[in-house]
C-alpha cells in the first residue's frame, strides 16, 4: 500500500462517504511509525501464486452480522510488560475490561475483518490508543485462534439460545444526548462499514443478545455438549458450529480462479473397548444378508446393540460412505426376526417402508436389499413414479422402497390405510432434507404415521442417538473447491473447462480414475469432447489409453457394436459418459468398463451418484448451476447432490483416500465451504405446506376438529423447532414463556389454514365447534395431490361448459407450473412448436408463460421433438404433474355432475396416458404392432372403429393397401375393449327407478394389451339438463370376460312431467374411444299408482290392560295401559275376527297386538291354532323363548318349534295350539296339506315381517300365505291373518291381498314411534370396500362420543371380521383420549370373573374396555354373556352383525350402521342391505322405558348417500319376487295335486301378491299396460315358460294343457330342495357312481349356491385343497361348490378348518347335506342301482355321525347289483317288525340279499341272504 492509499484510508472521516483527507496531526505521524514496525514483524499477503503453504482463514469473511453497539465512555488499560503465558478470549476481555464489553465486542470484529494486515492494525490503533502497540502485536500474532473462538462462542450462543440474535430491537422514544470520545467515533465507524457490508440496521446489538461478552468467553471456554458430546466424535474434533476451516485448509490464488484445499480429516483410532463385530457371531438370519462380509465396520458396530436388539428409534448423522446402509439393513434384520416362527416367515404380518429421496436412489437401494434379503425370502419392490405395483404385488410384497412424495400420496387414501398399518418399520434416507423445500413432505409422513431431527422422530437422546464426524468415513475425503473468478460467460467456462483437465490430468499421472459430474445429458459428450480435444492439443491423450488392459480387445469390439457413436468415439480416447438419456445396455456398458478399470474418466450426470454404486478416487463437479424447472431458472447445485457426489470419491479397497473437487463461480465458493465444512441448524418448512397437509388428514379422518389437528401438529418437525427457537417462527418472546407447548399458536396456526381451506371449498369449517367437514373437493386435491393455489384456481377458471382449448387453458394456470418462465432464447422454438405440434389454440401465445406451458402440454401429447435444454426439462417437469392434474379435473366435474365436461375430460386424461389426441385413431393404443404407415392410411381413409368393426382382414388389407396389414389391423380390433349394453328399468316409486344394467364383453383378452383387469366408469346422464344421476366405477377381469354377461343394478331419480330418455355411458378408464351409450327410453315407463295416506294416529286416551277382561290374560302383562298404537287397533284384534295388516315402525309394540289376536282365538275358538311365522331363525327362537317364558304358561297352551334345528315329531305337532315356524319349514309341511290335519286346523296364521316379500325369502313367505289362503277357500274354515310389517308405501295392496276390506288396515307413518328417532346420515367415498369401512371408525367413535357418550350404543357392521377390526380400533380411539377404559361400567373384579369364562379370545380382549362382540361364530355361552352385559349396562358399546338387528331384542340409546353393504358369496361382490334390514336396524335405537328420543348414525357409501336419505324417511313399497321363483312352488303344487292343468297354474297365481302388483306397477314387471289381455298373456308365458323348464329337467310331464308329476318332482317336493338338483341327480348318478363322483354331486346342489367364499379365502381354500383326499378344480377355488366340497373332506378327515368362519359354514353345509343325500339315496334307487344306492348311504353315514339314527332296508341282487326295494325305517324301541314290498325276482335268480345299513354309524350295515 502507497504512503498516499495508507493516508487517504487512515484519515477518511466515520462520517464522510466521498474519503477526503483532512489536516495530519501528531498523533497520525506516531500511528505511521507504529504501522511501519508492524509490517516488519507482520508482511503484507503474497502476490497471485506466491501463497503456497500459506494457512488459509485470514481472507475469507465467515462471519455472523454484525449489530449495532450501543455508544458508552471509554478508557484503555495501560498493557503489561511481559507477553502473556495463554492469549485467548478472556485475555481479550481482561485488557477491556475498564473500557467495557463494547470495546471487546469491536476488537473482536476487526480482527475477523476480511481487511489487509495494514487496515486491521490501523483500526486496532484506533480502538486501543498509542499504549496500546504490545498489545496490538499480540492480537496480530494470535488472530486466527482468537477468531476462532468468537465464533465459537457465538455459535454456542446462538444455538442455545437462536431466537435473541434475530429479536427486532425495542424502539425508544424522546431524545438522546451522548458525548462521544474519538473511541466511540472509532467504534461508530466499524459499526456503519459492518451495517453497509450486511445491508443492515436497527437491529439488536451483540451486547444484547449475547448477554455480554462474559457469555462469550464462556460458551467458547465450554465443554463440547449436546450433538457434539455423544458417542462416534473422532478425533481433532473442533466442533459443528464453528465458523473456521479445519486446520491445514490452504488457499492458492491462480490467474482466473482461487483454489481451497481442505485436507483429509485423519480416520480415527479404535478406543479403548471398542471392537468390530464380527458376521460369524450372528445369528442365520443376519448371515444370510451378511454374505460376503468379515466384519461391521466401526460406525455399524457401535450401533449394533440398539439397531439390533431393541425397537428403539433411532437417528443416525454421519459422513456419506460411512455404511448408512447397512445400518438400514441392521433394523430391517431385526424387524425380520420378529416375524419368524417356528422357522417360517409370517409375510403377512409386517410391511417395511424405506423412503429414498431421490427414484435413481430408490432403485439402487431395491437392487442392494433385493438381493441381500433374497436368502430370507423376502421381496423388495420399489414403488415410484416410474415403478408402480398391482395391489397383489404389494400384498406379496414386504420390503416397499419408495419416494416421499409416493409414500404421502398412499398413506393420504383410506384405500391403502390397511398397507399404512402393516408397516412396522420406516426408514427415512436422507433425513436433513427437512432443510429442503421437500421437507414438509417427510413431516407430513413422520406426524401420520405417529412414529415420531432426534425430538421430532422421538429418538432418545441416550440410546437412540447417534454422531459420527468425518473421522469415521471409511476413506478419508480430500476436498477441494475452485473459484472462478472470471466475470465472462465463456471465458469462465473455457476456465473451468480448463481446471477441470488439470484435475482428471493429475488423477490420471497418479494412476487414479477420476469421474466428472455435469448437469445435462448433452453437457456430459460435450465436456468429455473438450476434455479430450484439450488431451490431444497438449499431446497427452496417451495418459487416458489402457490399452494394455488384458480385456481391451474384448471389450473395444463391444463399444464398437454399441448403437451410442458417442460410446465408441470416446471410448477410443479413454473417455466415458454416462446419463438417463442413454439406453439401458449402453449405461451399463459404460458402467462395467468404468469399474473394470478400461475408461480413465467417466462424465457423467448427478443420476449416476444416486443410482449406481460406483466409486472413483477422484470426482469433480464442474459448475454448480443447474436448471430447475420447479423454481422457473437456475439454482444452484444442493448440498445434498453435493455430498452424494462426494460420497462416490474413494474406493474403500482400493484407495486410502478419496479426492472431491467443487469448480463453481468465485461468488459460491464461500457458500459451498461453508456448507462442506460446517453443520448448519435444520429448520422446518412445513408452515408453507400447512394447508395442503391439513387438508390431507382431514380427508384420511385422522383430525376432525381444531383440537385434534393441533395435536397433529405437535408431532411435526415445526412444533419442535417452534419451542426451541420461538421468535425465528413469528412468535414473541413472552408468548413462548406464558405457553410452553405453543397450544395458542399451533391453533391459530390451524384455524388460520381452515379458513383459507373452507374459503378454497376444500373443507367446511364450522368454527364455532371447531369441527371439520370433508368436501370433494377437498377429497380430490388430497388424492391427486393438488397444491390450495390450484384448487383456488380451478374454483375460478373452472365452468360447466368449455373448450378443449379453454380447459388446456386453465390446466397451464395449475400452480404446480407457476415457476415456468419464459426466455427470449425459447420463443422462437415455442412459435415453431406452436404451429408444427399445437392442434389446440394455446392461449396467451410463445410470449406469455402460460402460453409456453400450454405449448408443452401440446407438445408431450403430440409427441413433439424439442429442442432446447430448457424446454425439454421444463417439459419433463410439466407432464409429471400433467396426468394427475387432469384425473383431479375429471373427479372435480364428475362429482359436481357434469356429463359433458366430464366425458371430455376423461378421453384428455387417456390422451396423456397413451400421448395420443383423442381424434387420432384408436388403435395407436397398439404401441409397436401396427406401422405408422398402417395407422396414416386408417386415418387418411376416414376408416374409424365403427367403419373397421364389420370388415374382414381381407377388406381392411384391401382398404390400406396392405394384406398383412389388414390382418393386424383385424387382430387389434379383435382385441380393442368393445361392449355390449342393455337395461331394464322397473320403478320402485313414482320418484325412483331400479335400472338393470348388463353388460357383455365384445372382445378377446390378452394380457399384454389389457393387463390383469379394466377398469370403467358408468353415469346415467340427462343430456337436456346436463346432470349425471349417478355415477361408479366398475372393473371387468379376464375372469369376468370368459364368464359372459355382468349385471349391476343401481338406482336413480326420476321427475315428473317424465322425460323422454336418459343417457347410461360406460366409458374405459384407460382406452380412448372406449365410450358406449345405452338410451333408456321412458316412453312406455308407467308409473306406480299413487299410494293411499296413512293411517292417522288418533289422540286416544290409551287403554288399560283391564280392557282384555280377563285376570290369567292381565298378569301377562307387566304395564299397566296400552301403547297408542296397540290401543286404535285393539277392538279390531280383540274383539273381531277381520284380518289385520298392521304396519308401524320397529319398536311399536306389533308383537303384542299380533297376541291380542292369539286371545281372541283362544277365547272363540280354543281348539284352533295358531301358526307364527318369522323369516329368520333368530326371530323365531326370540319369539319361543318370550312365550315360553310369559304366555304358555299364562295361557296353559303348548307350544312347539319348527325350523331347520328343530322339527318336533307329528304326535308333538298335533298336540300343540301354538307353532312358531320359518317360512320355508311351513312351506314344507303345507305342501301335503291334503295328508296333514294339523294344517287344516290352523285359525289364525300370524306373519311376522309381512313386509319381507320382496326380499330374497320373499317368494316363499308369499307362497305359503297364498297356500293358506287357498286351503281356506277350500275347507270352508275361515284363517284369520295377521301380518305384522313397518310403516308400507302399498299397504293397501297388502291387505287387498291378505283378504282385508274396510276395516283391518292399519299402516302407521315412519315417524309414529313410542321414542322418536333422530337420524344422521354421513356419506364415505372410496372404491374398495375394506378401506371404507376402515375409514369409517373414527367417525364412529366420534358418533359416540357426541350422540351417546354415557348411554348404550349398538354398532352394526356385516361380517364377523368387521366386528373384530372395528372394536380394536375403538379401543384405539380411546385410548388415544387417555380414557381407554370409558366403555365399561363395572369394577375390576367383576371384569375379572367375567373374562374368565370367556371363550372368545377377540371377545376377551374387547370386553376388558367395555365393548362386547355379537356374531354367529361365537359360541352360545359367548353369545348369551355378552348379551347380558349389555342388557344390565355392564358394558357400554356392542359391535354386532346384522342378524342381531332381528334375532334380539336388544335396543340401545344410538344405533350405528357402520356400511350399508355385504359380501354376496353368490354372486362374489359387495351388495346392499335390503332397505328393510337397515330400517330394521335403525328400530333398535331409542328404549322406550328410558329414552327421550333415540338417535341412529348411517355411514354409507357416497354415491349411496341419497337414496337413503329418500327411503328411510318416506315408506318402501313392497313388490313380489315370485316371477323368478316360480318353479319349486308350481312343481310342489303339482306335486301336492292342487295343479293338473294349466289352468290351474293360472288359477293359482291369481291368490298371489304378484297379481295384486302386476296391475299398480306393470313397468316393474315388465308389462307396457295394465289391460286384462295383457296381463293374461304375461301370466299364460309365466306359466308356460316354467312347465317347460320343469318338464325339461324331468320333474314334471307337460301333454297339452295336462301337467303330471314325475319321480323328480316328487323327490324335489318330498326334500324341499332346488329342481336343478334334483335333475342333476337324474342325469348325473348312474349304475357306478364312485365315492369321488357323488361327494362332487352333492358339493354342486343349487342349495350351495350361497355359500359365501369370503375375500382371499380362495387361499384358504388352496390350503385345505393341498390336504384334501380328493382333488378338487385348482381354478375354482372361489367357486362355493369347491369350498362344499372341501368342506365335507375336511369333516370327514377330521382336518383343523383355517378360521371360525369355517366352522360355522361347515355346520351349514352339514345341515343341508342330510336331505340332499336323502333325495341322492332316493333317485339312485329310482333308477334300480344297488352299489350306488349303498355307497350314497355310505357317504350318508360319513356325514351323519351322531345324529338321530335311521335304518334303511334295502334288497337286491348281488349279482346284478340291482335294487329290487328299499325302505327307511327309525327304530325307537329294541325291536321293529315291517315288511318291505319286493316286485317279482327275475327269472333264473337263486337267491336275493338283504341290507340293513345305518344312515348315521359307519361299520353297522348288516347283509342277510334270502334264498329264492
Amino acid at each position: 500500500m502507497t504512503q498516499a492509499r495508507r493516508l487517504t484510508a487512515a484519515l477518511r472521516s466515520p462520517g464522510d462517504e466521498n474519503g477526503r483527507i483532512f489536516d495530519v496531526d501528531k498523533a497520525y505521524l506516531d500511528r505511521m511509525r507504529i504501522l511501519e514496525r508492524l509490517r516488519q514483524h507482520y508482511p503484507s499477503p503474497a502476490k497471485e501464486g506466491e501463497a503456497d503453504g500459506v494457512e488459509f482463514g485470514s481472507d475469507l469473511d465467515f462471519r455472523a452480522p454484525c449489530k449495532e453497539e450501543k455508544r458508552v465512555e471509554t478508557r484503555f488499560t495501560k498493557p503489561r510488560e511481559d507477553p502473556p503465558a495463554i492469549v485467548n478470549l478472556r485475555w481479550v476481555q481482561d485488557i477491556c475490561k475498564e473500557s467495557g464489553d463494547e470495546l471487546a465486542f469491536a476488537v473482536c470484529r476487526v480482527l475477523e475483518s476480511s481487511d489487509s494486515g495494514d487496515q486491521i492494525a490501523g483500526y486496532l490503533f484506533d480502538l486501543m490508543g498509542d499504549n496500546g502497540f504490545e498489545h496490538i502485536q499480540v492480537l496480530l500474532q494470535c488472530r486466527k485462534e482468537l477468531v476462532e473462538a468468537f465464533h465459537k462462542g457465538l455459535s454456542r450462543l446462538k444455538l442455545e439460545n437462536p431466537s435473541q440474535s434475530n429479536q427486532g430491537r425495542v424502539p425508544s422514544y424522546g431524545t438522546q444526548v451522548s458525548v462521544q470520545t474519538s473511541l466511540d467515533r472509532q467504534i461508530d465507524k466499524l459499526r456503519r462499514k459492518e451495517e453497509k457490508r450486511h445491508g443492515k440496521r436497527g437491529e439488536e446489538s451483540e451486547l444484547d443478545w449475547t448477554g455480554g461478552f462474559s457469555a462469550v468467553v464462556d460458551a467458547s471456554e465450554r465443554p463440547d455438549e449436546g450433538i457434539e458430546g455423544l458417542v462416534g466424535k473422532g478425533d481433532g474434533f473442533t466442533g459443528m458450529t464453528g465458523a473456521s476451516l479445519p486446520p491445514g485448509s490452504v488457499k492458492k490464488v491462480f490467474k482466473g480462479y482461487e483454489e481451497v484445499r481442505v485436507p483429509p480429516t485423519p480416520t480415527s483410532s479404535l478406543k479403548p473397548g471398542e471392537f468390530l463385530v464380527k458376521i460369524s457371531e450372528l445369528d442365520d438370519i443376519s448371515q444370510a444378508a451378511f454374505q460376503g462380509y468379515q466384519t461391521l465396520n466401526r460406525i455399524q458396530s457401535r450401533i449394533f446393540p440398539t439397531a439390533y436388539n431393541s425397537n428403539e428409534n433411532i437417528l443416525v448423522c454421519a459422513p456419506t460412505g460411512a455404511g448408512k446402509t447397512n445400518i438400514a439393513m441392521i433394523t430391517v434384520l431385526h424387524e425380520i426376526r420378529k416375524h419368524f416362527k417356528f422357522g417360517v416367515l409370517q409375510k403377512s404380518e409386517f410391511k417395511i417402508v424405506y423412503i429414498a429421496p431421490m427414484k435413481a436412489l430408490a432403485a439402487e437401494v431395491t437392487a442392494a436389499f433385493g438381493r441381500r434379503l433374497a436368502p430370507l425370502n423376502v421381496v423388495v419392490k420399489e414403488l415410484t413414479g416410474d415403478m408402480q405395483l398391482t395391489k397383489r404385488e404389494l400384498e406379496e410384497t414386504q420390503m416397499i422402497v419408495t419416494t416421499p412424495e409416493k409414500w404421502d400420496v398412499i398413506t393420504r387414501k383410506t384405500s391403502d390405510m390397511a398397507l399404512a398399518t402393516l408397516v412396522k418399520l420406516l426408514i427415512i434416507d436422507e433425513v436433513h432434507l427437512l432443510n429442503d423445500d421437500r421437507g414438509a413432505v417427510i413431516e407430513a409422513l413422520v406426524a401420520r404415521t405417529l412414529r415420531q431431527v432426534a425430538k421430532f422422530l422421538r429418538v432418545s437422546p441416550e440410546t437412540g442417538l447417534f454422531y459420527f464426524d468425518a473421522s469415521y468415513r471409511p476413506v478419508p475425503l480430500m476436498q477441494n473447491y475452485v473459484g472462478v473468478t472470471e466475470p465472462n460467460f465463456a471465458l469462465r467456462n473455457s476456465i473451468m473447462n480448463e481446471v477441470c483437465y488439470g484435475k482428471i490430468l493429475e488423477a490420471v499421472r497418479n494412476d487414479q480414475q477420476a469421474m466428472v459430474f455435469v448437469h445435462s445429458r448433452k453437457d456430459t459428450v460435450k465436456t468429455a469432447r473438450i476434455l479430450v480435444d484439450i488431451a490431444q492439443r497438449n499431446g497427452e491423450i496417451g495418459l487416458f489409453l489402457n490399452m494394455d488392459h488384458p480385456q481391451y480387445g474384448i471389450m473395444k469390439r463391444e463399444a464398437s457394436n454399441s448403437k451410442s457413436k458417442e460410446l465408441w468415439e470416446l471410448f477410443q480416447s479413454g473417455f466415458g459418459v454416462h446419463h438417463a438419456g442413454m439406453l439401458r445396455s449402453q449405461r451399463n456398458l459404460a458402467e462395467r468398463f468404468f469399474s473394470e478399470g478400461l475408461l480413465k474418466i467417466l462424465v457423467c450426470t448427478a443420476t449416476l451418484a444416486w443410482g449406481v454404486n460406483l466409486p472413483a478416487h477422484t470426482v469433480i463437479i464442474k459448475g454448480t448451476q443447474l436448471y430447475d424447472p420447479k423454481a422457473g431458472g437456475w439454482r444452484e447445485l444442493g448440498i445434498l447432490d453435493v455430498m452424494q457426489i462426494f460420497g462416490r470419491a474413494g474406493r474403500p479397497q482400493f484407495d486410502s483416500s478419496g479426492e472431491g473437487i467443487i469448480i463453481t463461480t468465485h461468488d459460491k465458493l464461500a457458500h459451498y465451504l461453508r456448507l462442506m465444512t460446517h453443520q448448519l441448524p435444520i429448520e422446518s418448512q412445513f408452515v408453507s405446506a400447512l394447508k395442503d397437509n391439513l387438508n390431507a388428514e382431514v380427508v384420511l379422518g385422522t383430525v376432525t376438529n381444531v383440537r385434534e389437528a393441533s395435536t397433529w401438529l405437535s408431532y411435526t418437525y415445526l412444533f419442535v423447532r417452534m419451542t426451541a427457537s420461538p421468535l425465528a417462527y413469528g412468535l414473541e418472546w413472552n408468548e413462548a414463556m406464558n405457553d410452553p407447548q405453543l397450544v395458542a399458536k399451533r391453533n391459530a396456526l390451524i384455524v388460520d389454514a381452515a379458513r383459507a381451506l373452507n374459503k378454497a371449498k376444500m373443507l367446511r369449517f364450522d368454527e364455532k365447534s371447531g369441527n371439520f367437514y370433508v368436501t370433494d373437493l377437498g377429497r380430490v386435491a388430497s388424492h391427486f395431490y393438488l397444491q390450495y393455489r390450484s384448487v383456488e384456481t380451478y374454483n375460478e377458471m373452472l365452468k360447466q361448459h368449455m373448450s378443449d382449448s379453454e380447459l388446456f387453458k386453465l390446466v397451464s394456470h395449475s400452480s404446480e407450473f407457476e415457476n415456468i418462465m419464459v426466455r427470449e432464447e425459447e420463443q422462437q422454438e415455442i412459435a415453431k412448436l406452436l404451429h408444427t405440434s399445437c392442434p389446440l389454440e394455446a392461449y396467451g401465445g410463445a410470449e406469455s408463460k402460460y402460453g409456453k406451458i400450454n405449448v408443452l402440454i401440446q407438445v408431450y401429447i403430440s409427441q413433439g421433438y424439442l429442442d432446447g435444454f430448457s424446454l425439454i426439462v421444463d417439459s419433463a417437469y410439466i407432464s409429471a404433474s400433467l396426468g394427475r392434474i387432469m384425473r383431479a379435473l375429471f373427479e372435480i366435474c364428475l362429482r359436481r355432475g357434469w356429463c359433458s365436461m366430464s366425458a371430455m375430460i376423461l378421453e384428455y386424461c387417456k390422451a396423456v396416458d397413451h400421448r395420443i389426441w383423442p381424434h387420432q385413431h384408436p388403435l395407436r393404443q397398439f404401441h409397436g404392432v401396427l406401422s405408422p404407415e398402417v395407422l396414416r392410411k386408417l386415418e387418411d381413409r376416414g376408416a374409424d372403429l365403427d367403419k373397421l368393426y364389420d370388415m374382414n382382414e381381407k377388406e381392411i388389407g384391401s382398404l390400406i393397401s396392405s394384406p398383412y396389414g389388414g390382418k393386424l389391423v383385424r387382430q387389434c380390433m379383435d382385441h380393442f375393449p368393445f361392449i355390449n349394453l342393455s337395461a331394464n328399468v322397473s320403478p320402485i316409486t313414482r320418484t325412483v327407478l331400479q335400472v338393470t344394467l348388463t353388460i357383455t364383453a365384445d372382445f378377446t383378452w390378452k394380457d399384454r394389451f389389457h393387463g390383469t383387469a379394466l377398469r370403467w366408469w358408468i353415469w346415467v346422464e340427462d343430456s337436456d339438463n346436463e346432470h349425471i344421476y349417478h355415477s361408479e366405477h366398475w372393473t371387468l377381469t379376464k375372469k369376468m370376460v370368459a364368464e359372459g354377461s355382468q349385471t349391476i343394478s343401481f338406482t336413480i331419480p326420476i321427475f315428473e312431467p317424465i322425460p323422454s330418455q336418459y343417457y347410461i355411458r360406460t366409458i374405459s378408464d384407460t382406452w380412448l374411444q372406449a365410450s358406449y351409450l345405452y338410451t333408456l327410453s321412458f316412453q312406455h315407463l308407467i308409473l306406480p299408482e299413487l299410494h293411499p295416506p296413512h293411517t292417522e294416529l288418533l289422540n286416544l286416551r290409551p287403554l288399560p290392560v283391564s280392557a282384555l277382561k280377563n285376570q290369567k290374560y292381565e298378569e301377562r302383562y307387566k304395564f299397566s295401559h296400552f301403547n297408542p298404537i296397540q290401543t286404535q287397533a285393539f277392538h279390531t284384534l280383540y274383539q273381531t275376527d277381520h284380518n289385520v295388516l298392521l304396519g308401524a315402525p320397529t319398536g311399536s309394540g306389533k308383537t303384542i297386538s299380533s297376541e291380542l289376536a292369539m286371545l281372541r282365538l283362544f277365547n272363540t275358538q280354543p281348539d284352533m291354532k295358531v301358526i307364527y311365522i318369522a323369516p329368520l331363525k333368530a326371530l323365531v327362537r326370540e319369539r319361543v323363548d318370550d312365550w315360553k317364558k310369559s304366555l304358555v304358561p299364562t295361557l296353559g297352551k303348548k307350544l312347539v318349534e319348527l325350523t331347520g334345528d328343530f322339527t318336533p315329531d307329528l304326535l308333538a305337532l298335533l298336540e300343540a295350539d301354538i307353532i312358531i315356524s320359518t317360512p320355508e319349514k311351513w312351506d314344507g309341511i303345507s305342501r301335503s296339506w291334503h295328508n296333514r290335519s294339523y294344517v287344516t286346523k290352523v285359525g289364525l296364521m300370524i306373519i311376522d315381517e309381512i313386509h319381507l316379500l320382496g326380499a330374497d325369502r320373499g317368494p316363499i313367505l308369499e307362497v305359503i300365505v297364498s297356500r293358506m289362503r287357498y286351503i281356506s277357500s277350500q275347507t270352508a274354515r275361515h284363517v284369520r291373518f295377521v301380518g305384522l310389517s313397518t310403516a308400507l308405501a302399498n299397504a293397501k295392496d297388502l291387505g287387498d291381498w291378505l283378504g282385508i276390506e274396510n276395516v283391518g288396515l292399519y299402516n302407521f307413518k315412519p315417524s309414529v314411534r313410542p321414542v322418536p328417532l333422530e337420524v344422521h346420515i354421513q356419506g364415505y367415498p372410496g372404491k374398495f370396500y375394506c378401506p371404507r369401512m376402515n375409514s369409517m371408525n373414527k367417525p364412529t367413535y366420534a358418533a359416540i362420543r357426541t350422540h351417546s357418550p354415557l348411554k348404550p350404543v349398538l354398532i352394526f357392521v356385516s361380517s364377523r371380521r368387521q366386528t373384530r377390526l372395528t372394536a380394536f380400533d375403538l379401543i384405539q380411539f380411546a385410548a388415544q383420549d387417555e380414557q381407554p377404559r370409558q366403555f365399561l361400567q363395572m369394577n375390576e373384579e367383576d371384569n375379572s370373573m367375567i373374562l374368565y369364562k370367556v371363550v372368545d379370545s377377540s371377545l376377551k380382549h374387547t370386553l376388558q374396555f367395555g365393548i362386547g362382540l355379537h356374531h354367529a361364530g361365537l359360541c352360545d355361552s359367548d353369545r348369551t354373556l355378552v348379551e347380558e352385559l349389555f342388557y344390565n349396562n355392564k358394558i357400554q358399546v356392542l359391535v354386532c352383525t346384522s342378524t342381531l338387528a332381528w334375532g334380539i331384542n336388544l335396543p340401545a340409546h344410538l344405533v350405528v350402521i357402520k356400511g350399508t353393504e355385504y359380501f354376496d358369496g353368490k354372486s362374489k361382490r359387495y351388495i346392499d342391505y335390503p332397505i328393510t334390514d337397515v330400517l330394521q336396524m335403525m328400530g333398535r335405537a331409542g328404549r322406550p322405558q328410558f329414552d327421550q328420543h333415540g338417535k341412529a348414525v348411517i355411514l354409507v357409501h357416497e354415491p349411496k348417500k341419497s337414496f337413503y336419505k329418500k327411503f328411510l324417511y318416506e315408506p318402501f313399497p313392497v313388490e313380489s319376487s315370485l316371477v323368478h321363483h316360480l318353479h319349486n312352488h308350481l312343481n310342489a303344487e303339482i306335486a301336492a295335486g292342487t295343479i293338473a292343468t294349466k289352468q290351474d297354474a293360472l288359477y293359482y297365481l291369481t291368490w298371489t301378491y304378484l297379481y295384486r302388483r302386476l296391475v299398480m306397477n306393470p313397468s316393474y314387471y315388465g308389462l307396457e299396460d295394465t289391460a286384462a289381455e295383457s296381463i293374461n298373456h304375461f301370466l299364460s308365458s309365466l306359466v308356460n315358460g316354467t312347465l317347460e323348464a320343469l318338464d325339461d329337467a324331468g320333474c314334471i310331464k307337460v301333454s297339452e294343457d295336462n301337467v303330471e308329476i314325475q319321480m323328480p318332482g316328487l323327490i324335489a317336493s318330498k326334500y324341499y330342495l332346488h329342481y336343478t338338483t334334483v335333475a342333476l341327480f337324474s342325469s348325473n348318478v348312474h349304475s357306478e357312481s364312485s365315492l369321488e363322483e357323488l361327494l362332487q354331486l352333492l358339493s354342486s346342489a343349487t342349495e350351495y349356491d350361497e355359500l359365501p367364499v369370503r375375500h382371499n379365502e380362495e387361499n384358504l381354500n388352496a390350503i385345505l385343497a393341498q390336504q384334501a383326499r380328493m382333488r378338487v378344480d385348482n381354478k375354482l377355488l372361489d367357486d362355493p361348490h369347491v369350498k362344499a366340497n372341501l368342506l365335507f373332506q375336511a369333516h370327514f378327515s377330521r382336518l383343523e378348518l383355517p378360521i371360525s368362519d369355517y366352522v360355522t359354514d361347515t355346520k351349514s353345509v352339514l345341515d343341508q347335506s342330510i336331505r340332499i343325500l336323502q333325495a341322492m339315496v332316493d333317485a339312485a334307487a329310482n333308477g334300480g342301482w344297488l352299489r350306488t344306492t349303498i355307497r350314497t348311504m355310505q357317504l350318508l353315514q360319513m356325514i351323519m355321525q351322531s345324529k338321530e339314527e335311521g335304518w334303511w332296508i334295502v334288497v337286491g341282487s348281488t349279482s346284478t347289483w340291482e335294487l329290487f326295494a328299499m325302505r327307511r325305517v327309525s327304530i325307537k324301541d329294541k325291536r321293529l317288525s315291517t315288511s318291505v314290498a319286493v316286485p317279482r325276482v327275475p327269472a333264473g335268480t337263486q337267491e336275493i340279499a338283504l341290507f340293513l345299513v345305518s344312515d348315521c354309524y359307519v361299520g353297522l350295515d348288516q347283509t342277510h341272504t334270502i334264498p329264492v
